[in-house]
This record gives C-alpha cells, sequence and structure tokens, in this order.
C-alpha cells in the first residue's frame, strides 16, 4: 500500500517523507487556503515546493469545471515536474479531460468519487487514480470501506489499471481497513498515519528493557 499524505502544509510533509513512508501528497484548494496560499502563482509555487520534498505523486487540482478550462489548468500544472497528478472532479467534463490527458501520457487522479459507478467511468477513461471518499460516506450513514471493497473487486474483474485512492480518511482504523480490503493507496492527514506508530505494550516493553538495562549496569 502507498502512503500519501492530505496537506498543503511543508513541515507535515516533510515529517512524513523522514518517516520513511511517504509516498505522494495530495492536495486541494481548501488545503492550499488553509496554508493561506492565494493568487495563481503563489499557488504554483508552493506545488514546486512539495515537488521539491518528494519523490514523486503529488496531485494538483484544477478549479475550472469547463472541459476547455480543465485541459488548461491540467497542462500548465504537469507542466510543473513529472511528480505532477493532475486532479480532475468526477463530471462528465471531468471524464473528457480524463481521456484526453491520458492520451497525453499526463497521469490523472479523478477526485469526488462516491460510487462504484463513478469508479467504473474513471477507469475506462483513462484515470491514474480514483479517489472515494470514505469519511464523507461514513458521515451520511453510508459504508465508506464497504465502497472500496466495491471498486477492488470490480477492477481485479477486468484488469483495470486505475489505482485505488481511499481518501477521506479520518483514523488509523480507516487505514487498517482499506490494507485489508486491499486499496492501492490512502492518503490522510498526517495524524492518523503516526497514530499506527502507537501501542501500549510496545511503551511498557520499551519502558521494561530500559530499567532492566539500567539495574545491570547499576545506574
Amino acid at each position: 500500500m502507498k502512503f500519501f499524505i492530505d496537506t498543503a502544509n511543508l513541515e507535515e510533509i516533510k515529517e512524513a517523507y523522514d518517516l520513511g513512508i511517504l509516498d505522494g501528497v495530495t492536495t486541494n484548494p481548501s488545503l492550499m487556503a488553509k496554508e493561506g496560499i492565494s493568487g495563481h502563482e503563489n499557488v504554483l509555487a508552493h506545488y514546486r515546493a512539495i515537488c521539491d520534498i518528494v519523490d514523486d505523486n503529488v496531485s494538483a487540482e484544477v478549479i475550472a469545471t469547463d472541459y476547455e478550462g480543465m485541459i488548461q489548468e491540467g497542462e500548465e500544472l504537469a507542466a510543473l515536474s513529472p511528480k505532477i497528478v493532475v486532479k480532475i472532479p468526477m463530471i462528465k467534463e471531468g471524464l473528457k479531460a480524463i481521456k484526453y490527458f491520458a492520451a497525453k501520457g499526463i497521469r490523472t487522479n479523478c477526485t469526488l468519487i462516491f460510487s462504484a459507478g463513478q469508479a467504473l467511468l474513471a477507469a475506462k477513461a483513462g484515470a491514474a487514480f480514483v479517489s472515494p471518499f470514505v469519511g464523507r460516506l461514513d458521515d451520511i450513514g453510508t459504508d465508506g470501506t464497504g465502497l472500496i471493497a466495491e471498486i477492488v473487486e470490480i477492477y481485479g474483474n477486468y484488469g483495470f489499471e486505475t489505482e485505488i485512492l481511499a481518501a477521506s480518511i479520518r483514523s488509523s482504523k480507516h487505514i487498517l481497513e482499506c490494507a485489508t480490503i486491499g486499496a492501492d493507496v490512502i492518503t490522510s492527514p498526517l495524524k492518523p498515519i503516526t497514530s499506527l506508530l502507537n501501542h501500549p505494550l510496545t511503551d511498557k516493553g520499551l519502558a521494561q528493557f530500559l530499567a532492566d538495562h539500567k539495574k545491570a549496569n547499576g545506574k
């Protein structure tokens, strides 16, 4: 499983990268705004800064919702770095844009996926990634990880190469459920990822080791 971090915060991206587990970054206009990044040139510069940190897979989202606008924005974003994956919304015009970019060899991440049918269409159009939103489905009483399982089965039936990128991850439990089901990627804030480190028996065992060492060495 690949681990992406869902943020535009450079310090958090560096921390995740230094842990040795980071495979990519996902961003969106809301995350950019959260970091105080505004203005077209500033946003592009921030994407370049993210690309300087990570090895690959930086999802950069288009703002346009019309075909021509998505093509224009997507080509500009893709020109920043070969690490860029153009993030396209799951709408009719978005599917057309995904097909266009696939023919050009530009990777896309189809975002705002909430059904298996949408994921099927995105794969058919040639998306490199699809982003089903696990947490947002849970919020409305629908089984978010159940959707991941559906998509895994459908893609397996037909050999689609599109990677399933489980998004809107809220907890370490979500991460483990997606890993068990067979999602290719999860994208998450840093906290759920680092919480995988924690277990009370690890803390207890380490404390015992240190105490025994101190006793044996007369310290």
